[in-house]
């Protein structure tokens, strides 16, 4: 498979696959649905809570925080992790762009 030509996507569309991306496993919307029931959480409670590695859930947390979705501060010797209220509005507006679009016609199309 050749490389994606993303140059000939707009900057919207490629940044929308990108966060599609990296939401693209399921392990990544338990910690998104986990940060955002506790509106803040300290790493090791990820371990407890999906019963994952630690070094599992350190990649997960990666690939989200380099999308913008959370970022983290350093509390002692653990990181603690929260959604990225700016960056969520932006991706939620973006979503809700593209899903908005598609009008329910009368008729079926297929």
């Amino acid at each position: 498979m050749g490389l994606t030509k993303s140059d000939l996507f707009t900057a919207e569309q490629n940044q929308l696959a990108q966060v599609a991306k990296a939401l693209a496993h399921p392990a990544r919307i338990a910690i998104l649905e986990h940060l955002l029931m506790q509106n803040a959480c300290i790493n090791s409670d990820l371990v407890d809570e999906l019963g994952l590695a630690q070094a599992t859930i350190s990649q997960h947390l990666k690939e989200l925080k380099e999308i913008g979705i959370i970022h983290g501060s350093i509390e002692g010797n653990s990181m603690s992790y929260c959604i990225n209220p700016e960056k969520w509005s932006e991706i939620t507006s973006n979503m809700n762009r593209l899903f908005n679009q598609y009008v329910p016609k009368d008729n079926n199309c297929c």
